[in-house]
């Protein structure tokens, strides 16, 4: 069931295991404390540092004892305190008390003016929003975090363009940083953390300075009233057994890039009517038989709306304001993700959005960020080992800035981006942005991995929520998440227990991963995942994996269909063997199955095995992102990181469902995903360029 409000037992829980955790081993902690991790000794704890300096934190502090938090940040661990002064917090609570927007909670709950006039519950949500499980230093919130709080929402840190100074979601500056502590670091802040209890349509109606026309499209759509969900618990109950970190909730959410008022005032749009009207002239003819470009539309004759029945899904109203949002949740400094990525590379992220089956692309150029960019001959190149002459990589399309981490609103389910021009699913997207090698990362296929900071999240953070523990499922041990079956809404999986799905952030590791994380299963594993789509078009679809021997791979059989359905689904190839590993001959004699082998010692630099692997249906790994971070090693260098093509078809825009089964009896088997690539037929099979080894 899907639920408004689920946290409040969580964190009580939470309390309850940490504070007996914490007050039974108190001495024995304080004993085993390893100060050779801490910048400067002071002797104190957080709680410590707090009572010390009273006459500044004695506000804070109340807070804190209010619900026990003071007992478990005086023992051994390790946080993060964003510690607000009584100044701080005296304004807060007369901004709660006198609040005249929060009509329905008189006083948003509060019985006196006053710090006694708080209740537990609200103690309980500003300490928490204010409390880390790791450490978070000073270097780090200056190029920008989004991170989770004990209160299991995140705050998200920028730098102050006037003063330069650290911001904590925008409002709260950071005026003493870095206080090392016994059990972890202390940032001293002017104002209390505010956190938005707004669903994110209410969070936009309450900026009318910015968003007028566009909660007013929200309301006449109806999208509004819809985009209220916030966590749901129906999933498939799990025997945690092996002791990985288990979510026992799915939090969700919704990311909208919107126009402000003065960006539309821009292309002359100053009403509803106005906005009505762009609507119709980008979606009115997208559908046409002849000319659209909206395949999904026109391939099944979708009849399009230009009248006022704007709750019509169809309807081109809705559809603009559907194409502006992503159904979970997002964060400006998350947009794009960079681990092992090389310096020369542009990264780019592809997301689906809420208009049916069309993808929207973000592109980091010089540290800003761009929707739908369009780069000619993009994934194509002139050159050998190289991503090619600038020349041949001209931009067709700036596309829409989104303006910047201080452009961006959050509310208690997601986050506004502001945009700086119009955002359409418009020619341009699909026959120009979208007309690429689209290489998606495992976890960015599913929004519930986004919406709840699951996507290469710390392993330290990893431990925390699984109380300093580590799991183990036979050779696979570590900060794993295990992924409970029905958690992911485009993941099927078909026989229970016996598929053990896990996910590894990989962000403290040396893999040889994209983005340095990646997907595992365990056991006789047979589960179906909805691939992203991709307008009309044939293409390649491969996936990219990373071969064990040993017997630690699996190995496994690929099927494909148009639904979940197991009757709609048809074999691919051979089985894919995952646990053999190319060999690596000094002769450079080709790997027999992979056809595999050193291309830096050959003369063309592996053009022609290139061409030889792809006839046995293999790539090498991309010269997009190296063997761990920084290490100068590429995955095209190391026989292990491998493409396999699953499929050369035509795709159309809509459902697809990609089936992976083992085909071995033993339940010890890993299988393993990095990464999908959809490469369109113009560019694997370009008669003027060749697609670039990146």
């Amino acid at each position: 069931m899907i639920t408004k409000i689920s946290r409040r037992h969580l964190i009580s829980l939470l309390f309850i295991g940490c504070y007996l955790l914490f007050s039974g081993a108190l001495t024995s902690c304080k004993e085993e404390i390893d100060e050779s991790n801490l910048y400067t000794f002071t002797g104190e704890t957080i709680e410590d540092y707090l009572t010390n300096r009273s006459e500044r934190f004695s506000s804070f502090n109340y807070i804190l004892t209010r619900i026990g938090y003071d007992k478990i940040l005086s023992a051994y661990g390790t946080y993060t305190c964003f510690a607000p002064t009584n100044e701080a917090v005296q304004e807060y609570i007369d901004s709660l008390y006198d609040d005249p927007v929060n009509t329905d909670l008189i006083h948003n709950g509060m019985t006196a003016r006053g710090l006694e006039g708080l209740t537990d519950s609200l103690c309980e949500d500003i300490a928490l929003y204010h409390l880390l499980t790791t450490k978070v230093m000073g270097v780090n919130m200056g190029n920008g975090l989004t991170i989770k709080t004990m209160l299991g929402r995140d705050i998200s840190t920028s730098i102050d363009p006037e003063t330069g100074a650290v911001l904590i979601s925008r409002a709260s500056a950071v005026t003493s940083m870095d206080n090392e502590l016994e059990n972890g670091v202390l940032h001293e802040i002017d104002n209390v953390i505010r956190r938005s209890n707004m669903l994110i349509a209410g969070e936009m109606e309450n900026h009318p300075d910015d968003y007028t026309l566009f909660s007013q499209a929200l309301k006449l759509t109806g999208l509004a009233d819809s985009l209220v969900n916030i966590s749901r618990t129906d999933f498939d109950p799990v025997d945690n057994r092996r002791g990985f970190y288990l979510p026992d909730k799915c939090e969700l959410g919704y990311t909208i890039f919107a126009e402000t008022d003065a960006v539309l005032a821009k292309r002359g749009i100053t009403s509803i009517e106005k906005l009505k009207a762009y609507a119709d002239s980008v979606y009115g003819k997208c559908n046409n038989q002849e000319t659209g470009w909206y395949d999904y539309a026109r391939n099944n004759r979708i009849q399009i709306s230009t009248g006022n029945d704007f709750k019509n899904p169809w309807n081109t109203l809705s559809m603009f304001v559907r194409y502006h949002i992503l159904d979970y949740k997002l964060p400006y400094n998350k947009l794009v993700n960079s681990h092992n990525q090389v310096s020369k590379v542009t990264l780019v992220e592809y997301y689906e959005t809420m208009l049916p089956y069309t993808m929207i692309k973000v592109t980091r150029n010089s540290n800003k960020l761009y929707l739908n960019r369009w780069i000619a001959n993009n994934s194509l190149t002139d050159m050998v080992a190289e991503l090619g002459s600038q020349a041949m990589h001209t931009v067709l399309w700036e596309g829409v800035e989104i303006k910047g981490q201080n452009g961006q609103i959050a509310s208690f389910n997601g986050y506004i981006h502001a945009i700086n021009d119009m955002l359409a699913y418009e020619d341009r997207v699909p026959h120009g942005a979208l007309n690429e090698r689209i290489r998606i990362d495992d976890a960015s296929i599913f929004g519930e991995m986004m919406s709840n900071s699951f996507r290469r999240i710390g392993d330290s953070e990893v431990n925390a929520m699984n109380g300093g523990k580590t799991g183990t499922d036979g050779d696979l041990s570590g900060s794993y998440i295990r992924i409970p079956p029905g958690f992911f809404r485009d993941l099927i999986i078909y026989n229970g227990d016996d598929t053990r799905l896990y996910y590894l952030s990989g962000q403290s590791s040396g893999w040889s991963n994209y983005q340095g994380d990646e997907f595992n299963c365990k056991g006789h594993y047979d589960f179906a995942m909805r691939l992203p789509p991709v307008p009309d078009g044939t293409y390649e679809l491969r996936i990219g994996y990373t071969a064990e021997g040993n017997e630690q791979r699996g190995m496994l059989q690929f099927y494909l269909g148009t639904s979940s359905d197991l009757s709609t689904m048809r074999a691919l190839d051979i089985p894919l063997d995952m646990r053999h590993v190319p060999a690596n001959n000094s002769n450079l004699e080709p790997d027999v199955i992979t056809g595999w082998c050193d291309w830096q010692r050959l003369d063309d630099k592996g053009v022609e095995s290139d061409a030889n692997m792809r006839n046995l249906g293999y790539m090498r790994g991309p010269l997009y992102y190296t063997v761990g971070v920084n290490s100068g090693n590429y995955a095209r260098n190391n026989p292990k990181d491998l493409r396999r093509i699953i499929a050369k078809q035509e795709f159309k825009q809509g459902e697809y469902w990609l089936r992976f089964k083992s085909v071995l009896d033993a339940d010890h088997h890993q299988f393993h995903l990095d990464y999908i690539e959809f490469c369109p037929e113009n560019v694997y099979n370009n008669t003027r360029y060749a697609e670039d080894m990146y």
